[in-house]
């Protein structure tokens, strides 16, 4: 399909709602090293909205709300499931984790694929893929 049929071109953005901004915030920023495009506070809404680019230009929103409920995910849970990272290559990436005190788990490979991925999770505990495209 072309995008005359579809519209779509890609994804722009995807939300994440975060329980401790600070915590968050550093490890989306640091720990994997996204750049900041913009941060805002919205008072009325008591909420701070931070918007990370990634290399190809797709972005993540990251929120706060006061007493945001827990996300179910084990077992897994309906709905989005995880957000998956393109890498070109796992294990720099992984040792960049580990200095971070962020665990993986071991590497598996796609069996319709091929390629190499690896689960680990975020401060909220939201799960996030790598997956090499190298």
């Amino acid at each position: 399909m072309t995008t005359e049929t579809t519209g779509l071109l890609g994804i722009h953005h995807a939300a994440l709602i975060c329980s401790d901004y600070a915590r968050s915030k550093d490890f989306y920023v640091r720990v994997l090293g996204l750049r900041i495009l913009a941060e805002n506070h919205r008072a009325v809404r008591d909420s701070w909205k931070l918007d990370l680019a990634l290399p190809d230009g797709s972005q993540l929103e990251l929120f706060s709300f006061p007493s945001p409920p827990a996300r179910p995910s084990r077992p897994e849970a309906q709905g989005l499931r995880h957000l998956a990272f393109r890498v070109a290559a796992l294990e720099p990436f992984i040792e960049r984790l580990a200095r971070h005190g962020v665990t993986c788990e071991p590497i598996r490979v796609d069996e319709y694929t091929g390629r190499r991925f690896t689960f680990f999770a975020d401060p909220d505990d939201l799960p996030l893929e790598l997956y090499e495209t190298g």
